[in-house]
């Protein structure tokens, strides 16, 4: 009898038999765990091929007919994820060009732009490769449907639209004044001396704007200057363009051929010394020379030309350039030169219209009164250049060296009449 008692008040090993119900729910719950982190890391793969694809999609768009490009972002898709491990992750009319409003975040599908994509990837039962679950089957949910999206834009910067950017140091002087909106980058560092103003709005940047460098009263004698500062890279993407622009110039067809040139053959020119008689509007030029310089006579108004020559070309003093483009594939230092007053671009307070644009091979040099109007210099090598004070109203310099650039300057903002540029469009996740 005292046993049976015994037996009755003996309570050992109900904490094992408890325990074990508490390791049923563990093991349980850490198997729903499971299987929720299989779902998520599948999602972020699936949105990993989307981001890759919409971005391959949108820079092969820059070259390419859309259906080319659609592809292009197909293959990147299955590269990252095959199709005979993922099915097909991707297709073709997964791929939408078209229009993003950052407004109201809508994106509108268009086949004909090249300003945006849309990628929308799955892994569904429609498209037979739905993700596989493992506990989620005993609550009769063995398969899973999941999709990404991801939205891509193009875009030009604002230091590449108006500003000076150099790929390795930008030097600019004493008593120069900065308005709303310029941009002054260099990819190494930016030297600036003293008593320049910088306007709220200007962007001041390079990789590390603690190496900036300045006199020993450099935030005090450039007022704004601390306020402007930011950290930045750009890669140059133009400059690796410069090829294909030169292509489309010299076949007087192509992307890069201004609209207000005609489908007409070029012109060719032999002579190196030319005025503006020499020119027809509405056509491309071919100058060639033999071992000198081409010259461009003083005072010398070009309007709707495009220039296109291995030689340096030397500008006389006055020379102006409207609606037009210069292009030498010399790789002088100076195989851009002007002594003094050569302007860029038309005087016309920022309208639409009149810009003109420089693009060498070797480098620039202007000693005296360079004056911008809705102007672009693009160079492989150093530019350097003085300015006449107020004479840069809408001015863009991108150099593959560096840009030096003297005293006394107005570096005005116009956000319009730069609508000839240049420009090879850079790429963001949008969405």
């Amino acid at each position: 009898m005292r046993r049976l008692l015994r037996l009755g008040r003996d309570d050992r090993g109900s904490i094992t038999l408890l325990s074990l119900y508490l390791l049923a729910g563990i093991l349980a719950v850490s198997a729903l765990a499971v299987d929720f982190s299989h779902l998520l890391a599948a999602r972020n793969q699936l949105q990993v091929a989307a981001d890759a694809a919409a971005h391959a999609a949108l820079y092969h768009r820059e070259r390419n007919s859309a259906s080319s490009a659609k592809i292009k972002a197909v293959e990147l898709a299955q590269h990252s994820m095959p199709q005979a491990s993922y099915g097909a992750v991707l297709r073709t009319e997964d791929v939408e060009f078209g229009y993003w409003d950052y407004a109201t975040r809508t994106f509108t599908p268009n086949p004909y732009s090249m300003s945006a994509v849309r990628v929308r990837p799955g892994r569904t039962a429609a498209r037979g490769n739905s993700v596989a679950a493992y506990l989620f089957r005993m609550i009769d949910r063995p398969f899973w449907d999941l999709s990404a999206q991801a939205i891509f834009v193009a875009f030009e910067p604002p230091c590449f639209r108006e500003g000076f950017i150099g790929e390795d140091v930008v030097d600019i002087q004493s008593n120069n004044g900065f308005e709303n909106g310029f941009c002054v980058h260099s990819n190494r560092y930016v030297s600036v001396n003293s008593n320049n103003t910088w306007e709220a709005g200007t962007v001041v940047s390079m990789p590390d704007s603690s190496e900036i460098d300045l006199p020993r009263s450099g935030f005090v004698t450039n007022e704004g200057l601390q306020a402007a500062l930011r950290n930045g890279y750009y890669r140059l993407r133009v400059l690796g363009q410069i090829d294909r622009i030169y292509d489309d110039l010299y076949l007087a067809s192509g992307a890069f051929l201004p609209d207000y040139i005609s489908g007409a053959a070029p012109v060719v020119l032999t002579d190196w010394k030319l005025d503006a008689s020499d020119f027809v509007p509405g056509r491309v030029h071919r100058v060639s020379c033999s071992n000198h310089d081409i010259q461009i006579t003083a005072g010398t108004v070009l309007q709707y030309v495009v220039i296109v020559t291995d030689c340096p070309v030397k500008f006389g003093n006055g020379v102006t350039l409207e609606d037009s483009v210069v292009f030498s594939r010399s790789t002088d230092n100076k195989s851009i030169y002007a002594a003094s007053s050569l302007q860029i671009g038309k005087n016309d307070n920022c309208a639409e219209g009149g810009g003109a644009q420089i693009i060498t091979y070797g480098g620039m040099d202007v000693p005296s009164d360079l004056r911008f109007f809705g102007g672009q210099v693009i160079a492989k090598k150093a530019v350097s250049f003085a300015a006449n004070a107020g004479g840069i109203q809408g001015a863009s310099i991108i150099s593959g060296s560096t840009i030096s650039g003297t005293s006394n300057m107005t570096m005005g903002f116009c956000g319009a009449g730069m609508e000839d540029n240049f420009e090879v469009p850079y790429f963001r996740l949008a969405y």
